[in-house]
């Protein structure tokens, strides 16, 4: 491996799935699997001992669930580095909702074709959340339909620059190609993004995805976005 390499467990307590996904990730040049664990337990402990980068975590395990794993990863300041991508068979509303809860950065199907799945760990590793499209949708709606007394005026304390960065993270885009469409360097969005998470509040791009919906920046549409 090199430095660049982006260090990758997989947790999932089927073995054939397992070592199907290190193929795919092991084929890479910049990617490569360093641990697997076949249960929840097990994938705390080995995330404690080879520090991985990124972690592929499947919901149902044997003796410790996926969410629980993530929830106890996400919260050790040992790992502090390592980002959490949940894997699920299942678009259950509450298994998305849990994992953002518990501090995943992205929630991914297990049917997701192999380009989505490395672009996913490559966007995490980069410090950006990724969610299927459809549960993206779902999920905002989410938090759009709950009461939100304190939500107006959050945008009042944003440059104007801020707020068209919020804006294209509200519509999935990367920061390269939100550099792109700003006519700005990949340095400044981090900085304009450093600036949005400390004056919203938000934990990690997910939140910063959820609050430009939640201001009107974007809205979800029948296919895709609308912005």
């Amino acid at each position: 491996m090199t430095r660049a390499t982006v260090r990758v467990m997989l947790a999932d307590d089927q073995p054939l799935l397992r070592r199907s996904l290190a193929m795919i990730i092991d084929k890479e040049p910049d990617l490569a699997v360093v641990a697997q664990a076949a249960d929840g337990a097990d994938a705390v402990a080995r995330a404690r001992g080879v520090r991985p980068d990124v972690i592929l975590m499947d919901v149902r395990m044997p003796r410790l669930d996926g969410l629980e794993a993530t929830r106890r990863i996400c919260a050790d300041p040992v790992l502090d580095g390592t980002r959490v991508v949940v894997l699920s068979m299942f678009e259950l509303d509450a298994y998305v909702h849990e994992a953002l809860r518990a501090g995943a950065s992205g929630f991914l199907l297990k049917d997701a074709h192999p380009e989505d799945l490395l672009a996913a760990i490559r966007r995490t590793h980069r410090g950006e959340s990724l969610f299927a499209p459809a549960i993206l949708t779902r999920l905002i709606a989410h938090y759009l339909e709950a009461p939100r007394p304190e939500r107006d005026g959050r945008l009042r304390g944003l440059t104007t620059r801020e707020i068209d960065v919020l804006a294209l993270i509200g519509a999935g885009r990367s920061n390269d190609e939100i550099a792109e469409a700003l006519v700005i360097s990949v340095k400044t969005v981090k900085t304009h993004i450093t600036h949005l998470l400390a004056k919203l509040a938000a934990r990690d791009r997910a939140q910063l995805v959820i609050a430009a919906y939640d201001a009107g920046l974007v809205r979800p549409a029948r296919h895709g976005f609308l912005t």
